[in-house]
């Protein structure tokens, strides 16, 4: 019964880390008129964050916050999201330079490819030894 709380918890966060990694971009690059790609690392850097927060206490009830655990479980986790965060500006300058997708729709479908990285990398590396943790 946990772990179909787990998952589905992760579902919501997942979907509303999505969300905020979007409007974040939409308002830097629409409202702001900034660079699409400043625009991108400041909603990658925003959506982490919330991200971590989440999956920490309401995701995976990691409840350990003595400085040494935190930092472990944040920089694991920092390293992945950078690597989605590579994935995810590389697929928004493919979209956007060479096929002239529109940058908001190049900014969803690059986020596509996010969260099924990150659902691999949050299942079979980032939370992996959390599972004796979750009994």
């Amino acid at each position: 019964m946990k772990l179909n709380k787990e998952i589905v918890s992760y579902l919501i966060f997942g979907v509303l880390t999505t969300l905020v990694n979007i409007v974040t971009f939409w308002l830097f690059d629409d409202i702001l008129e900034m660079d699409y790609k400043l625009a991108t690392t400041i909603a990658w850097i925003v959506s982490v964050l919330f991200a971590f927060i989440t999956n920490k206490l309401y995701v995976f009830n990691s409840k350990d916050m003595q400085i040494q655990a935190v930092l472990k479980e944040l920089a694991t986790f920092m390293f992945f999201r950078f690597l989605s965060y590579l994935l995810d500006l590389a697929t928004m300058i493919v979209c956007v330079e060479l096929l002239k997708i529109d940058n908001l729709l190049a900014k969803i479908l690059a986020n596509v490819l996010v969260v099924i990285f990150n659902y691999f990398a949050s299942k079979f590396v980032i939370f992996k030894s959390a599972k004796g943790r979750l009994k």
